[in-house]
């Protein structure tokens, strides 16, 4: 697992060290880590560190401090380093005399052609988006950017990205990562975390691995059965509308060796796509189940509301998707009755009409409080996936691209979490490891057999015929 951490966690535990902070140690050693991931960078693109032309774009504070002492190490190595101070009477001062002893020069123009610009404009004490004349250097940057800590605009708490801001293809922290490195993953780049000797514990946004999703996916044991490793139900789609209930029954299927139960009208779509799947046109000859999902294209009506109800009224675990948070928007008291765990999955839209507000621009507290509200487990659907169950540390997953954003890979998405719930996985859990091999599945469908650094666009077939691939790939790894 990895820990994302706020802006106070990191500051207590550089205060924690006592001398080594108010010395200048750590800020030294943070300027050497990144120096040396400058390095690694020139060395990747250019094929050499001696000759290279960095530029560094300084604001005020220790940011702007850790970039000029990074200056300072690479003018050593022979790097032609020149900086622009936004601020230069508020100019870290030991640092502005490290740079200009190494050789280092001060200039009023970022160069054009600069083979990377280093980014220690501010940290985590900024906020808001760049004032007017970092923005309008950053407007005249060409080259690849290097962050110091966070990229300047974005928000290091929520991940809030504001406009304008820095676009970053490295962030370089320290210590710890912080909570915008996952939350605003795409505006951060590739994050490289050096070790400067504090400690930080106890991080309250959590991302899984492939290691910890891979080793807790249900595969089955030399004593297991159909019904040991979970029967799921499913209540999705209609004859009218039958793809619904086909890709999430499909990724039910697909997500362990149990056992799907199919209820509603589209049984015979169902069963002819997946002979191994039982189904039943109603409720009452349903058979046992461990976990439902209901909700994925089975309408809003009346009758549809009815099985919402009547499922919830259940004390297994139940999954609530689509057109089921749609009526459940309406009747609150179902889920927040239940003693049986609840895992609901809205995208913004849906999670506003949960919410009676917009997700606004704090994800996590968003999530977080509407499952205290429900005493429910939240998965909110997005590029960064973000599950609150009100208790434990939040759980995030970053998809790495957005190839599942089309239409039905939310249905693949709730046959994933509601197999993985039957099989006996926590709500928060079943909906973290769903979410990263979803992900997972959608990158390798819109790679096939191609270059893995192209793509192409999918369907949710195509991300569905990508599951078991997916995990398979993942346990290999684990």
């Amino acid at each position: 697992m990895l820990g994302y951490h706020c802006a106070d966690e990191i500051r207590a535990a550089e205060a924690a060290t006592g001398d080594l902070l108010a010395s200048g140690v750590l800020m030294r050693r943070a300027a050497a880590g990144l120096a040396g991931v400058v390095a690694v960078e020139l060395r990747a693109r250019r094929g050499a560190v001696y000759g290279s032309r960095v530029g560094l774009v300084v604001g005020a504070g220790d940011n702007g401090g850790d970039a000029l002492f990074a200056g300072a190490f690479l003018r050593a190595r022979g790097v032609a380093v020149s900086a622009l101070l936004l601020a230069p009477d508020r100019a870290h001062a030991a640092g502005l005399v490290a740079f200009r002893r190494a050789g280092g020069r001060i200039v009023e123009a970022v160069a054009h052609d600069l083979d990377l610009v280093v980014d220690g404009v501010v940290g985590l004490g900024g906020s808001g988006p760049l004032r007017p004349t970092a923005a309008a250097v950053f407007e005249l940057v060409t080259a690849p950017v290097i962050a110091v800590d966070i990229p300047s605009g974005v928000d290091a708490d929520t991940g809030v990205v504001n406009d304008p801001s820095v676009r970053a293809a490295v962030t370089v922290t320290f210590g710890a990562r912080r909570r915008a490195h996952i939350l605003a993953a795409e505006q951060c780049g590739r994050v490289e975390c050096i070790d400067i000797g504090i400690d930080v514990h106890g991080a309250q946004l959590v991302a899984l691995d492939d290691h910890d999703v891979a080793t807790n996916w249900p595969v089955p044991g030399p004593s297991d059965d159909k019904y040991s490793q979970g029967v799921t139900g499913i209540i999705a789609g209609s004859d009218t509308f039958p793809g619904a209930a086909m890709l999430c029954t499909g990724a039910a299927v697909a997500a362990t060796s149990g056992m799907v139960r199919y209820v509603g009208s589209a049984a015979g779509d169902i069963v002819a796509r997946h002979p191994e799947v039982v189904a039943a046109p109603d409720l009452d000859s349903a058979g046992r189940v461990q976990a439902w999902v209901v909700g994925p294209g089975a309408g809003t009506d009346d009758a549809a509301a009815e099985r919402v109800r009547a499922i919830l009224a259940t004390d297994l675990p139940v999954l609530v998707d689509a057109d089921g948070l749609t009526v459940l928007a309406e009747h609150l008291d179902w889920v927040q009755q239940r003693d049986a765990p609840t895992l609901l999955t809205p995208h913004a839209g849906e999670f506003a009409r949960l919410a009676g507000a917009e997700v606004g621009s704090d994800r996590v507290a968003a999530v977080t409080d509407l499952a205290v509200q429900l005493g429910a487990t939240v998965l909110l659907k997005g590029r960064i996936t973000v599950v609150a169950d009100g208790t434990g540390p939040v759980l995030v997953n970053d998809a790495g691209a957005s190839w599942a954003a089309t239409a039905g890979a939310g249905d693949v998405l709730s046959g994933l979490a509601g197999a993985l719930l039957a099989a006996g996985l926590t709500a928060r859990v079943a909906a973290a490891s769903a979410a990263r091999v979803h992900a997972h599945a959608a990158i390798l469908a819109a790679r096939g057999d191609a270059d893995t650094s192209a793509g192409a666009p999918i369907g949710a077939s195509d991300l569905l015929a990508g599951i078991r691939p997916a995990i398979r790939e993942m346990r290999s790894r684990a």
